[in-house]
């Protein structure tokens, strides 16, 4: 049983980050003062009562993870893992906010120790909290045997009105509690302001009642700025219920302490001088003194840290006995907690000639799937109710589902999001944010990534390895029309930093789109796959395809222009060239399957593909933007597409042979 008894020391350590968060704010002069204040007691139960984590160690395998869903409450965070002992020192806090500080303006995985994942847009961090507690559920059920409970671990999140009141989140904990994710426990930070003033101006409804009508269990803790013993067995009831997620709404002030609290005027800005020395004067802080730390309170925090290295060693123990019990499982995961995908299973892939039939790209990257999924049980994901036209789900595969639901089991590793696109995308980077070596793909028609755009950003940002499975990628999908109809889509996926995307012309650039996607551990791929049937290529291959462009047909005579397609227009141009060709105009066809991996390649080879003294023609079921960074002129899409069979679409945006050459010979 956890310890419910509550002193001065620990109202001291209450304001003691309270005081802390103020400083950071008042001395970088921007940020988020007032939820840190209004959050202070919760942190500081949770992570003195309930969190397992050894903050000298924050890989720790088995340890508890906490999303800070409202980001710009950092300060919060950046205090309390101060006081655990995670390497965040006392400057740290000091250089709050500052360029090239641990402590940025939100919370960044990979900048500063212990943080899961990139908080800060609304919604998303208690969203990418489902992701983490799927992953737990997985694993324990894939890899604990008996009393070996290697993966046993909570995921806790802190969120505000702010990420309930985003529609992202409603998608989310519809899932959560679908899946009866029992050791996910959020602590919702009801203060009821925002920017605005009042929430009460845009947000009354019952949020406890919505999140009960989506299968949560639901408590309330009226007093949650001193009542700490409240807080703590509200968490203790919550671990108990183990069939479904947990909701504590925790009524707070915010900026508790300042002669502002519960108005928006302490959100988000600094108190101001001031309003520091009053606010530090009602928390019992001397308001001459800045980012004090009672040695009381700090030993209390040392033992903390104690408890969750004595933790850690425990489970060490208990690791290695599992190990020798069942060393295929221990091997297993050492494979997977060093990253290291399994020898060999490149060589499985599927290679073609041009004398094999050809096939929709969205078939071959199923041909493709049920290889490499059962090839790389890290491989999950699933799609966004559009398996069927998606071909994701392939042979063998078992629904992620509650082990009671008698639908699949939480062992299984393909997921039914239903139409929730934009969580798809954020349960993804969840699962791959548990550091666990997954790779999650997530699929609908590439028009509806538009529905998950912040999340597909996220993954860049945080370089999360997610494969976006899209397909109906272009006009080729017909008669669904223009609301359909990705014309736009592929240019702005392009401009994200650190993103691959990837539209493949045919099996053996589908083959090596996959290689590159699951070899590139830190970059998240949009796979953009075709409806309509694509003939095999003479000239690609899987190799060629990895340099993200490549020559795929040469002329008998020094070329005097160049086709340069991608995916299902890579065909077109290879008919086109073939009349240039005949006509005497010596033509060469590049395919570029993936932009972003061409510009990768050395300068040398570039201009190989494109010389300078060559005119380009690009030919693309696509705008036309950003093709100027390789080509004279373009054959595209620069409107909303139209509602007909496919042949008469492209014919419509002269996306045929006849304009192509047409086009071309202008050029000259």
């Amino acid at each position: 049983m956890v310890n419910q008894t509550f002193g001065d020391i620990d109202k001291l350590a209450v304001n003691t980050i309270r005081c802390l968060s103020i400083d950071m704010v008042q001395k970088a002069n921007s940020g988020h003062p007032g939820a840190p204040m209004g959050c202070a007691p919760m942190s500081h139960v949770l992570f003195t009562r309930h969190f397992k984590a050894n903050p000298t160690d924050s890989n720790w395998l088995a340890r508890d993870r906490f999303v800070l869903s409202n980001g710009h409450a950092s300060a919060l965070q950046y205090s309390i893992y101060h006081l655990l002992g995670y390497n965040i020192s006392m400057q740290d806090l000091k250089d709050f906010r500052q360029y090239k500080s641990k402590t940025p303006g939100h919370p960044e995985v990979g900048m500063t120790e212990g943080v899961e994942v990139t908080t800060g847009p609304l919604g998303q961090g208690i969203s990418n909290a489902v992701g983490l507690a799927i992953a737990e559920a997985h694993l324990a059920k894939t890899f604990n045997r008996g009393d070996y409970k290697i993966f046993d671990n909570y995921t806790y999140v802190i969120c505000g009105d702010g990420c309930l009141e985003e529609g992202i989140n409603y998608e989310a904990a519809s899932l959560a509690g679908h899946y009866k994710l029992g050791k996910l426990i959020v602590l919702y930070d009801a203060n009821g302001i925002q920017i605005d003033g009042d929430v009460e101006i845009a947000f009354t409804e019952n949020v406890c009642k919505r999140f009960e009508a989506q299968g949560w269990h639901v408590q309330e803790v009226a007093d949650g700025n001193n009542d700490l013993e409240a807080i703590s067995k509200a968490i203790e009831a919550a671990k108990a219920e183990t069939t479904k997620p947990s909701l504590i709404r925790i009524n707070t002030t915010i900026g508790y302490g300042s002669q502002n609290q519960g108005t928006e005027k302490v959100h988000g800005a600094p108190l101001g001088n001031a309003d520091v020395a009053f606010s530090k004067k009602s928390l019992g802080f001397n308001p001459e003194e800045f980012f004090v730390v009672p040695e009381e309170v700090q030993k209390l925090y040392n033992d903390i840290c104690q408890s969750g290295m004595d933790a850690q060693k425990e489970w060490t123990r208990m690791y290695e006995k599992y190990s020798e019990e069942y060393p295929e499982l221990a091997a297993e995961i050492e494979r997977r907690k060093q990253n290291k995908l399994k020898e060999g299973w490149e060589e499985k892939l599927p290679r073609f000639t041009a004398n094999d039939a050809g096939a929709a790209t969205r078939k071959l990257s199923h041909d493709v799937l049920n290889i490499v999924c059962n090839e790389l049980p890290e491989i999950v994901g699933g799609s966004a109710d559009l398996s069927g036209s998606n071909l994701t789900q392939w042979k063998g595969s078992v629904d992620f589902q509650a082990d009671a639901s008698g639908l699949g089991s939480y062992d299984g590793r393909y997921f039914h999001f239903g139409v929730r696109e934009h969580v798809m995308a954020a349960i993804m980077n969840g699962i791959h944010a548990y550091r666990f070596g997954f790779i999650p793909f997530g699929s609908t028609f590439l028009n509806f990534i538009n529905y998950a755009s912040g999340a597909v950003r996220l993954s860049a940002l945080s370089k999360h390895q997610v494969l976006y499975i899209m397909t109906h990628d272009s006009i080729g999908l017909g008669e669904d029309g223009p609301t359909h109809q990705p014309v736009e889509i592929i240019p702005n996926l392009r401009a994200y930093p650190n993103l691959f995307v990837m539209r493949p012309a045919d099996g053996n650039e589908v083959s090596g789109c996959y290689m590159k996607a699951i070899k590139s551990r830190t970059t998240p791929t949009v796979l953009c796959l075709t409806r309509q049937g694509v003939p095999q290529l003479e000239g690609s291959s899987i190799e060629k395809t990895l340099k993200g462009g490549y020559i795929l047909s040469e002329p008998e005579t020094t070329p005097k222009v160049i086709l340069v397609g991608t995916g299902s227009e890579v065909s077109l141009c290879v008919e086109s060239a073939k009349i240039l060709n005949n006509e005497g105009i010596a033509t060469r066809v590049v395919s570029l399957p993936c932009w972003e991996i061409f510009d990768e390649q050395s300068e040398e080879y570039r201009e190989s593909v494109f010389p300078k003294n060559i005119p380009v023609l690009s030919v693309e079921a696509a705008s036309t933007f950003g093709w100027s960074k390789y080509a004279t002129a373009s054959c595209g899409i620069d409107d909303f597409g139209v509602s007909a069979p496919a042949s008469q679409v492209y014919k419509h945006f002269g996306l045929v042979p006849e304009v192509v050459v047409e086009k071309a010979k202008k050029l000259l």
